[in-house]
């Protein structure tokens, strides 16, 4: 019997399979859609309001601008390296930075996916949730159905650092692109994607995030026994860690793309509040995403 964590997710993931089932892949459509491509570049810089990892977040907020780079061969595999500045803080400016390499691929005309790699890089004083990870391995699949709705599936293993366990991820969601072409210039086109995502996975990097980042010294060992004594072992456990609603915003002008997604994370299994001292205890999340890019 399916335990009620794994319920939404393993419905997804049966609609998702159902739906790929129907695909028929056909190489000469797939050679012909990516011999359609040319060699990219993109540059831009985003504005997040708020960093959010799965849910959790530090109690101050963190503002972080973040520039990039990436370049895509025609074959689909690209290259890519950002930086992550935060706002608000004395002491870690440049509190982060990743290089990452993939593979985007067409296996039908509806249905997609993409491998990569990120290897990342933090400021011993970052306050990111997510600087306990070192390394992501990520694997994901689109399918869209008749334009009409696109499921999704991904999956991730994260590398925590030296002592303590990784982590695997299971995502799944669902979206709907609306999309407007020639609003205000014949080469401009509007994409608005309302998606809902269900997130779930170990939470190891919660476990290493609160020990060599938020608790030092003298209180790093009563974090260490607190988390030993109460819920260390809760958080090698796989489970439901977060929803998120967002609502994703493109505009494209030319070789410029102008995006705006906010985002409603609703968290779940939460470690206690006496645990999780100098964390933020909410559950329910908001943040905004903005940027500028340009693509040629």
């Amino acid at each position: 019997m399916i335990k009620s964590v794994y319920k939404p997710l393993f419905t997804l993931f049966l609609v998702f399979y159902a739906l790929c089932s129907f695909a028929q892949s056909d190489p000469a459509i797939n050679s012909s859609k990516r011999d359609e491509q040319k060699p990219s570049m993109k540059f831009g810089v985003n504005y997040l309001n708020n960093s959010v990892f799965m849910g959790r977040s530090d109690t101050a907020r963190t503002p972080v601008i973040t520039p990039g780079i990436r370049y895509t061969f025609k074959s689909g595999i690209y290259v890519a390296g950002s930086l992550d500045y935060l706002l608000n803080s004395k002491n870690a400016k440049l509190t982060s930075g990743d290089l990452a390499a993939g593979y985007d691929f067409d296996l039908t005309d509806n249905l997609d996916g993409a491998i990569s790699f990120t290897k990342s890089f933090y400021n011993p004083k970052s306050t990111q949730i997510a600087s306990s990870q070192s390394a992501t391995i990520n694997a994901s699949f689109n399918y869209d159905l008749n334009d009409i709705i696109t499921p999704s599936i991904s999956a991730d293993y994260g590398f925590n650092k030296q002592g303590f366990k990784n982590d695997i991820f299971l995502s799944a969601g669902i979206s709907h692109a609306f999309m407007l072409a020639d609003l205000f210039n014949i080469k401009d086109q509007l994409t608005i994607s309302p998606t809902v995502i269900l997130n779930t996975g170990t939470q190891n990097f919660y476990d290493s995030y609160l020990v060599n980042k938020k608790l030092k010294n003298t209180a790093k060992n009563t974090a260490q026994s607190k988390l030993t004594a109460i819920q260390k072992q809760d958080l090698e456990k796989f489970r439901l860690l977060d929803y998120e609603f967002s609502i994703p915003v493109e505009y494209k002008l030319n070789h410029f793309i102008f995006t705006l997604t906010p985002t409603y994370s609703r968290a779940q299994n939460k470690l206690p509040g006496n645990i999780s001292s100098g964390l933020s205890d909410k559950t329910n999340l908001f943040n905004l995403e903005t940027g500028i890019a340009l693509k040629f």
